[in-house]
Parts: C-alpha cells; sequence; structure tokens
C-alpha cells in the first residue's frame, strides 16, 4: 500500500515553505501528503486566524497540487488538540497494516518528549524529519527513542506501517508566518511568499493587519 504522510501546523498563514516541504515529501518518500492545521495545541499561543481562515487558505493552496490535500479533523474537535488522538484515528480508519508517517521539523521533533504520550506515536506511524543542514541537538530521551527507529531509506518506511524515523533534507526557505503577518502588518507585498490565491484571501479579509490583535471570524 501507498505511503500516507500528514503534515500539521497552525499554517498562520500557509506559505511557499510549507508547500515546498509538503512537496519534497511528496516526491521522494512517494506519498500522498495531508496538510493539518491544527485546533488549539496546548503547547503553543493561539493562532491569529481563525480556524476557518486558515483551513481555507490551506484548501487555496493546494488547488492543482497532485497528491497534496488537507484534513481538517484537528478543527473540527473541541478542546486541546493531540497528535496522539488524530494519528489513533487514521489508523483506525486506515487499518493497521497501512503505511502512516508525521511529518515533524527539527524542533518540533526535538521537543517530542513534551508532547501527549509521544512514546506512543511510533506505534502508529513513522516520523519524518524535515531536517535543516544544521538541526538542533536532541535531548537524551529523544536520542534513546529512535536510536534504533533509525531508516536510511524512504522504503523502509513503505516496509512497514508505522515505527521508524527518517531525517529528510530539505533545502532552507526564508519564509516564515511570523514574517508574513509582519508583512501584512506593514502593508507589504505577499509575493513569493505565499501562494498568489492565498494573497488575494488575506487581503481579501483583512487578515494580520494589527499585529497585535487575533482575528475572531472570517
Amino acid at each position: 500500500m501507498r505511503l500516507h504522510a500528514i503534515y500539521g501546523g497552525a499554517f498562520d498563514p500557509i506559505h511557499l515553505g510549507h508547500l515546498a516541504v509538503a512537496r519534497a515529501a511528496r516526491d521522494v518518500l512517494d506519498a500522498s501528503v495531508a496538510l493539518v492545521p491544527t485546533g488549539d495545541p496546548p503547547h503553543r499561543a493561539p493562532a491569529r486566524a481563525p480556524a476557518t481562515a486558515r483551513l481555507a487558505m490551506c484548501e487555496l493552496a493546494v488547488v492543482g497540487i497532485a497528491d497534496l490535500s488537507v484534513d481538517a479533523r484537528e478543527l473540527r474537535r473541541s478542546g486541546p488538540s493531540y497528535s496522539i488522538d488524530t494519528l489513533t484515528e487514521l489508523r483506525a480508519e486506515r487499518g493497521i497494516d497501512a503505511p502512516l508517517a508525521m511529518i515533524l521539523g527539527d524542533d518540533a521533533f526535538a521537543g517530542l518528549a513534551g508532547w501527549a504520550r509521544w512514546t506512543e506515536l511510533f506505534e502508529l506511524a513513522h516520523i519524518v524529519v524535515a531536517s535543516r543542514p544544521q538541526p538542533p541537538r536532541l535531548p537524551a530521551a529523544v536520542a534513546n527513542a529512535v536510536a534504533s527507529r533509525l531508516a536510511s531509506a524512504p522504503a523502509d518506511l513503505r516496509a512497514a506501517p508505522s515505527g521508524r524515523v527518517l531525517r529528510l533534507q530539505i533545502a532552507p526557505h526564508p519564509q516564515s508566518s511570523s514574517i508574513i503577518r509582519a508583512r501584512c502588518a506593514a502593508g507589504e507585498s505577499l509575493e513569493r511568499w505565499v501562494p498568489e490565491a492565498v494573497a488575494g484571501y488575506i487581503g481579501r479579509h483583512r487578515l494580520y493587519r494589527d499585529p497585535a490583535a487575533r482575528a475572531d471570524g472570517v
């Protein structure tokens, strides 16, 4: 069965760097990739844009891109959003033998020990780390947990339903959601920062105009 990967994030807003990671994972892993906008993650401040807007921007961003989709399940879930719950649902839907992966950035991976029931994640999915040229040092708990799980090639992830860790080298990208929000507040162009359709949505709904305010609805 083909590998399916999820790529979670606030996507506040989604930008070209996010899409570059999703495309690279799709191509290198020969996988379908679903963007999963987060609900209210317990380990960080709430998103600046409302869930409806972040979902709409993700859906606009993937239009016409093969094997990229959007999964809104975390936005429909009430209360704090935990990755273990998302993976549990996906595993139940896809069956025990289907290869499933979760894409994380270097910093998220290094902080894995702070996640809810983090050691159980390996029972449900592989972890793909979108890695910078100089990734942060892993805490001992995470390093010890993944030492025997390291995969040497993408084929290792297709050969088993879960349990492996693969580093995926990603070229650095200048885009970041915080910089884009600052550009919006300053009235600067978003060309080469976000997809054109996303820039149009941000402009029409006047998102991120106030650098201190959180939008309540769109």
